[in-house]
Order: C-alpha cells, then sequence, then structure tokens
C-alpha cells in the first residue's frame, strides 16, 4: 500500500508549507489523481484518516480527491482517446505509436487554511 506513503509525504509538505506561511490550521486538502496513476482513493482517504489525527494542524482537514482522465494522443494520426476505453491502440487509425499525455498524475492543487 503506497498509499500511506503518499499521504505521509503530502501531510509533510503541507506542515513545512504551514510553518513558512505562518499557518494554524487546514480546513482542507485537495489533491489531483490521475485515473492511471496507480492510486486508490478508497486508500488514500483511509490513510489520511489515520495520519490527521497525528498532526495538529491537520486534525480538522478533509480531503479531496479531483480525478483526472486519462488521456493517450496517438503519433500517427494526432488524435487523442480515452486510455482506460481504448488501451494503447488508437481507435481512429488502429495505430499503436501512442503515448500518454495526461492521467498519470499526483499533485497537491490547493491548501485551504482556516
Amino acid at each position: 500500500m503506497h498509499e500511506l506513503g503518499l499521504v505521509t509525504h503530502v501531510a509533510r509538505t503541507i506542515e513545512e508549507i504551514s510553518r513558512e506561511e505562518a499557518l494554524t490550521q487546514v480546513a482542507s486538502v485537495t489533491l489531483e489523481v490521475g485515473e492511471v496513476s496507480g492510486v486508490i482513493s478508497d486508500y488514500l482517504l483511509d490513510c489520511w484518516e489515520y495520519f490527521r489525527k497525528k498532526s495538529e494542524i491537520l486534525k480538522e482537514a478533509k480531503l479531496e480527491i479531483l480525478k483526472i482522465p486519462a488521456v493517450t494522443i496517438c503519433d500517427d494520426c494526432g488524435k487523442t482517446y480515452s486510455t482506460t476505453e481504448f488501451k494503447k491502440n488508437c481507435p481512429y487509425c488502429g495505430s499503436e505509436l501512442t503515448h500518454l499525455v495526461m492521467g498519470n498524475e499526483f499533485n497537491i492543487k490547493e491548501i485551504e487554511a482556516c
């Protein structure tokens, strides 16, 4: 379960930012999680619930997760398509010369202080 490691990293990053910005409490944290990032949102939320209780600044913080759809582009025809639906083969021209352009992200998008 790498989600615990991810939550630990996010929490430490937020605590560091909070010290730099003199924040005393965080109300919410919004993460962007790519559809094919390998991160399981339910596990992430469970780990967040466990970890936030150990952090004074995060004890009331809500975690929001924004899913980023996986999109692939075809190098031959230049069209984009849903990665999860069509995988590696372009549905327009059948080419296998494709690559992922989004959907593998894991970012802290927003920190809301109270």
